[in-house]
C-alpha cells in the first residue's frame, strides 16, 4: 500500500541521487563550459555558466590542429600494457601466495607490500640510469614496466585475497583429474575471482592511463608523449589555452570514462571478494 511516508522517502531518495549525480557531474560540464569559451574572454570577463555551443567549429579546428591522436594512442598503449602485464603476473604472483607454502613466503609479501610505500621520485635515478642501460630509455616499454613495477604487488594482493576464498577442494579435483597448474589457475580459478580481477584492472589500467612523472623524464621525442604530457606542454610562460586544454582533457577523458562504466559493477564486488569468509 502506498502511503504518503512511502512517497516523500520516493522524493527525498530522487532529490539525493539527483544532487549526487550534479555534484559527480559538474567538474565534466565545467570542462566543457571552458572548452566552448574563448580564450579571451576566459582572461577578461570570466566565464559564462552555459555552454556557447557556437564557438564548438572553432575549438575543433584548434584540437584538429594538435597531435592529439598520438598522444592518445601512446596513453592507450601504456594502460593496456599496464593492465596486462599486471594481471598476468599478478595472477600467477597471487596464486603462489594463496596455495603454495614455501620459505620466505612472508618475506616476499612484504617486499610486495614494501613497494606501494617508496615515492615514485626516489626511484627516478636509479630507474632513468637501468633504462639508459637496457635502451629503454625513451621507449613505450619502459614506462610500462616502470608502472608494472607500482600496480603489480596492489593486483596480486587484490587476486591473492579472492583465491584464498576459493574452496581447495574444487582445485584438488582437478589436479586429481590430471589438469596442469597452470590449467587449474587459468580455467578454474581465475573464471572464479573474475570480479577481483576486475578491480585490479581498473587499478592497473588508471595508473598507466595517468602516467606522467616517469613519461616526463624519459620520453624526449614529441611523438612518444601520452596525453598527460601533451596536456603538460600547452602551459606556456605568458599564455596558457584553456579553451584547448580543457577540449583535449574531454577528448582523452572518453576512453578512461567507457573503460569504467564498463567494468563498474564488478569493482565493489571484486575489492570486497575475500572480506568475509562463510
Amino acid at each position: 500500500m502506498i502511503t504518503p511516508m512511502k512517497i516523500t522517502l520516493a522524493l527525498v531518495r530522487g532529490l539525493l541521487i539527483a544532487a549526487l549525480v550534479a555534484f559527480a557531474g559538474f567538474p565534466i560540464y565545467w570542462m566543457a563550459s571552458t572548452a566552448l569559451s574563448v580564450n579571451s574572454e576566459l582572461y577578461s570577463t570570466g566565464q559564462v555558466p552555459w555552454l556557447q555551443i557556437q564557438n564548438l567549429p572553432a575549438l575543433a579546428s584548434e584540437l584538429l590542429a594538435l597531435p592529439l591522436g598520438r598522444w592518445l594512442m601512446n596513453t592507450i598503449v601504456i594502460a593496456i600494457g599496464v593492465t596486462v602485464l599486471s594481471l598476468a603476473l599478478g595472477s600467477l604472483a597471487g596464486y603462489a601466495l594463496s596455495r603454495f607454502k614455501f620459505r620466505g613466503r612472508g618475506v616476499v609479501g612484504f617486499l610486495l607490500f614494501m613497494t606501494q610505500v617508496v615515492p615514485e621520485a626516489l626511484i627516478l635515478v636509479p630507474l632513468y640510469a637501468m633504462f639508459i642501460a637496457m635502451g629503454l630509455l625513451n621507449n613505450l616499454l619502459g614506462l610500462v614496466l616502470a608502472n608494472v613495477g607500482f600496480s603489480l604487488p596492489v593486483a596480486a594482493f587484490i587476486l591473492k585475497s579472492a583465491m584464498d576464498a576459493v574452496p581447495y577442494e574444487i582445485e584438488e579435483s582437478a589436479l586429481i583429474d590430471n589438469c596442469p597448474r597452470i590449467g587449474v589457475l587459468t580455467m578454474i580459478i581465475l573464471p572464479l575471482v573474475m570480479p577481483s580481477i576486475a578491480a585490479a584492472a581498473v587499478i592497473a589500467f588508471f595508473a598507466g592511463w595517468n602516467e606522467f612523472l616517469f613519461a616526463s623524464i624519459f620520453l624526449r621525442d614529441r611523438s612518444l608523449w601520452p596525453a598527460s604530457v601533451g596536456l603538460a606542454s600547452f602551459i606556456g610562460q605568458y599564455e596558457t589555452p584553456m579553451s584547448a586544454v580543457m577540449g583535449a582533457a574531454l577528448v582523452f577523458s572518453v576512453p578512461a570514462i567507457v573503460f569504467f562504466l564498463l567494468v563498474q559493477r564488478k569493482i565493489v564486488a571484486g575489492l570486497t571478494a575475500g572480506a568475509v569468509k562463510g
